[in-house]
């Protein structure tokens, strides 16, 4: 048996290996209920009870505004011998609203690329 470990020990560690994985940080980020709140109509607590919580509430003198924020980001690692690479996207959803003093909304703004990660690793010559 002690014989037999050395060699199997060799050979496993030339074993080429590969790893996925994926992380998400916060809900994703629904487009109908952000286009369902309106400027000019919606309150702030309207856009808390459709979206939950806002990530950051940011005061601008007597206005406020609520971030919301979300990402995913997608791992691929590869092992061959002596070669190794990594591949890594992380793409983020963030919406904006912004209240008036009443707590009206006046504006929204929203970008929603989350579900565009992709797992890939490094290609040379691209």
């Amino acid at each position: 048996m002690i014989k037999i470990l050395p060699p199997l020990l060799a050979v496993l560690l030339f074993l080429p290996g590969c790893v996925y994985s994926q992380g998400n940080r916060h809900q994703p980020l629904d487009l109908e209920l952000i286009e369902a709140l309106e400027p000019g109509k919606s309150t702030a607590q309207d856009v808390v009870i459709a979206l939950g919580a806002p990530t950051e509430v940011v005061q601008l003198g007597r206005r406020s505004a609520y971030r919301y924020d979300a990402s995913v980001s997608k791992q691929v690692g590869l092992v061959l011998l002596v070669v190794a690479l990594h591949g890594r996207d992380t793409q983020e959803d963030r919406a904006w609203f912004f209240f008036d003093e009443d707590g009206l909304m006046t504006h929204r703004a929203a970008t929603l690329a989350a579900g565009d990660a992709e797992f890939s690793l490094p290609v040379v010559g691209e």
